[in-house]
């Protein structure tokens, strides 16, 4: 297959033109091949907004030249995978992916190709970094500082030796320098919440200068805002300043590291508010964050603060609405509330409400198709603990809307039981709201009253609430 993108890009370059001039008056090209894909398109987009669709042909091709396409990060969708490129007017970038290693197989080929390259490059060090941050954070602040300097000097080289042979531009290089200063802060900060919050003795050691960056960081910065580097570094940075002041006001015996408190959830919105002066990354946050706070809310009064920390600053961002629905949402999955009527649909698409499926107490885990690690990594959990907890009815529920055969080809290829595998049917709930509570899981008595609306999979006392729900 790969023979036929090489004569693809041959035609590519001798229909854009070789030279520079050429190249601007051409616009930008995009294309490239998907090998087993997911679904036949391949969806370019820029501020949360599509550009196009394009659609692959019987080889899984696609391909397009765009003519307006300004300079700066693009994202890229063949759902449920994304990444991000750099596109620059004159450039034409073919995009090859297997989707069985989505990520480890990205390739970037064609004029102008390097500087997506290079983002991809640093997103998969980014990731093996945060692997290793498992052990990083043990060690002692001086000898972290000597680790991430040396990563973030060996990325600048990297650069510097690129921009020799491929001579970037102005913009890109700009772009990339602080991508990798934002991906060095990123570390700090990690570093810095995570011995505070597990090793006070080495928090103690953290030198004055390890955070000297901070006077010089710009929450504004929209070249940057597609970049998830940046975007990652100001999430923690938020948190981890939310620690600090928690911990210079209170003793530390108090509950600071309550990450989804009211009190924490209200400090990083208003950090956010005053630090972040562009809407379009200030929302991106706010949004975040009040997301959090009512996800996590176990009471009416909670959910309600979130509500008015939102009031209070003025946050007209156009998620508000949504924001409002997912405060509802979360009241009526409160205890003592019920659900048992829930429309559902089955394996053998018959229609049936959520109590009527057992006799016994009830615990749904909720997918979607578009989070395919996600299901698969929930499914074997709760194969165990069906075996576990036989006197348990867990009854999976896929929120996805439409796509009843794709669901049932889901279920099908990965062995799930379809006997306690059903669809939500259609409601007035948009599905990205929904997937807020993937990792939640609800316990209903025989009558569909919610017993307890907080379970998570991954959380250390799950089993716990599964014996005390048991025992009630």
């Amino acid at each position: 297959m790969k023979y036929y993108l090489l004569f693809f890009l041959i035609g590519v370059i001798l229909f854009t033109g070789c030279n520079d001039s050429q190249k601007d008056q051409k616009g930008t090209f995009v294309g490239g091949q998907i090998m087993n894909p997911y679904n036949p398109y391949f969806i370019l987009s820029k501020d949360n907004e599509t550009i196009d669709t394009l659609f692959l042909d019987q080889n899984n091709q696609f391909g397009k030249n765009f003519k307006d396409l300004e300079a700066g990060i693009y994202s890229f969708n063949h759902p449920p995978e994304n990444q991000i490129m750099y596109l620059e007017p004159g450039d034409s970038v073919l995009v090859w992916l297997n989707t069985m290693q989505f990520d480890e197989s990205l390739n970037f080929s064609g004029p102008g190709a390097a500087k997506s390259s290079f983002l991809l490059d640093m997103f998969l060090n980014n990731e093996r970094n945060n692997n290793l941050m498992l052990s990083y954070y043990k060690i002692n602040p001086s000898e972290f500082a000597g680790i991430t300097d040396s990563i973030k000097n060996t990325r600048k080289n990297k650069l510097k030796d690129l921009n020799e042979k491929k001579k970037f531009s102005e913009s890109f290089l700009e772009l990339a320098n602080n991508s990798i200063d934002y991906d060095f802060y990123h570390l700090r900060e990690r570093y810095t919440f995570l011995v505070k919050k597990y090793y006070n003795e080495l928090a103690q050691q953290i030198p004055d200068d390890f955070h000297d960056y901070r006077e010089d960081l710009n929450f504004n910065d929209t070249q940057l805002k597609e970049y998830y580097g940046y975007l990652n570094f100001i999430e923690d940075y938020l948190r981890t300043r939310s620690i600090e002041r928690c911990l210079e006001e209170y003793d530390t015996n108090s509950d600071c590291f309550e990450l989804h408190s009211v009190d924490n959830i209200q400090y990083r919105i208003s950090l956010a508010d005053s630090l972040i002066k562009k809407e379009e990354i200030k929302n991106i946050f706010i949004n975040r964050l009040a997301i959090q706070g009512l996800v996590f809310s176990n009471n009416a009064e909670k959910i309600d603060s979130i509500l008015g920390i939102l009031e209070d600053i003025k946050f007209s961002g156009k998620n508000l609405p949504d924001l409002k629905q997912m405060a509802g949402i979360q009241k009526s999955l409160l205890p003592g509330n019920n659900i048992g009527n829930l429309s559902l649909t089955s394996f053998q698409e018959d229609t049936v409400s959520l109590k009527e499926i057992s006799d016994k107490p009830i615990v749904t885990y909720h997918w979607s198709m578009e989070a395919p690690e996600h299901y698969k990594w929930q499914h074997s959990i709760i194969a165990t603990l069906r075996e576990k907890y036989p006197e348990l009815e867990f009854v999976g529920i896929n929120i996805d809307k439409d796509s009843h055969q794709s669901w049932k080809n889901t279920i099908e290829i990965y062995g799930m039981n379809r006997e306690r595998e059903y669809k939500l049917n259609p409601a007035k709930i948009k599905v990205n709201l929904l997937k807020n509570y993937l990792n939640k899981l609800i316990f209903l008595d025989t009558n569909g009253n919610i017993v307890n609306g907080e379970a998570q999979l991954n959380t250390p006392n799950f089993e716990r609430q599964i014996l005390e729900f048991l025992n009630n």
